[in-house]
């Protein structure tokens, strides 16, 4: 099956995959430093070989997930190289580089962020594995756990003073959130995002089995995933110089991929919903 919301997700991962492959190739990071020193690579000189390598891998990404577009044979290649990618990073959390003890064993800003991000590839490269993902309960609920996880993680730490200070720069050179600034302070606006991050994700996870909460659900998730990437547009760190991320660019456009897995969600749920296939194909 090759719907336009399966379209859609896979183009949202090539686009982040080219950004993300194009930044490392001239000269960016993204946060391989915590993640290869797990791995015992520590030098400057490794580390340069590592990022010419990744960036390679992420280039190859972008590239399948364009041609995957038009044709299928390409899907499976894709799924297969995304697992990988998002691999290498998650078994960093095992160790202590990306935690905060004193907070509990939140993910550090940034770097353990950054991280569980990668869960929404493992998700994303097992749907695309399946041939029964179309149309089944549990490939909902694999596309749900990484966006639940990051809204609970990043969510929870909105009550932090770490994280409340974290992201003060993003929310007030954001024109969507900047407002907040004017009513409450650091830490109440904070918390208010906190607050909403966490019930979207309830309301999400209702939705999978009640579903007239569904479409809510997915509107207040989809909600703060599309206002992060306005970031990209009114933060200044964002971008190192024209159409080349800096760090936090490749931070932010990470959550390109969690708009995949609502995509993915909403495709499985109007196939469960179509009594006849061939309607849904002709819809999507």
């Amino acid at each position: 099956m090759n719907t336009f919301l399966q379209k859609t997700s896979r183009a949202l991962l090539g686009l982040s995959f080219a950004l993300i492959a194009a930044a490392l190739f001239l000269g960016q990071s993204g946060g391989l430093a915590s993640i290869f020193g797990f791995y015992g690579v520590n030098s400057e000189a490794g580390l340069n070989t590592v990022r010419i390598v990744v960036a390679l891998v992420f280039a190859a990404a972008a590239v399948l997930a364009l041609l995957s577009l038009f044709k299928l044979q390409y899907i499976r290649p894709l799924a297969l190289l995304i697992l990988f990618i998002s691999l290498v990073p998650l078994l960093t959390l095992l160790g202590s580089a990306h935690w905060i003890d004193s907070l509990g064993g939140f993910p550090a800003i940034g770097s353990g962020q950054g991280v569980i991000k990668y869960f929404a590839l493992t998700a994303i490269g097992l749907t695309l594995l399946s041939r029964s993902a179309s149309q089944s309960q549990r490939y909902i609920w694999l596309n749900y756990l990484p966006v639940g996880l990051v809204l609970l993680w990043i969510g929870g730490m909105k009550f932090t003073a770490i994280e409340a200070q974290g992201i003060e720069g993003l929310v007030s050179s954001s024109p969507l959130m900047a407002w907040l600034y004017s009513i409450f302070n650091i830490q109440q606006a904070s918390n208010l995002i906190g607050i909403y991050d966490l019930i979207a994700l309830i309301i999400l996870a209702l939705g999978i089995v009640m579903r007239p909460l569904f479409w809510p659900g997915v509107l207040l998730c989809a909600a703060v995933f599309v206002a992060t990437q306005t970031f990209l547009f009114s933060y200044p760190g964002s971008w190192q110089s024209p159409g080349v991320l800096a760090s936090s660019g490749i931070f932010i456009i990470k959550d390109l991929w969690f708009i995949a897995n609502l995509l993915i969600m909403i495709d499985i749920r109007k196939r469960q919903n179509c009594p006849v296939e061939m309607r849904c194909l002709s819809a999507f």
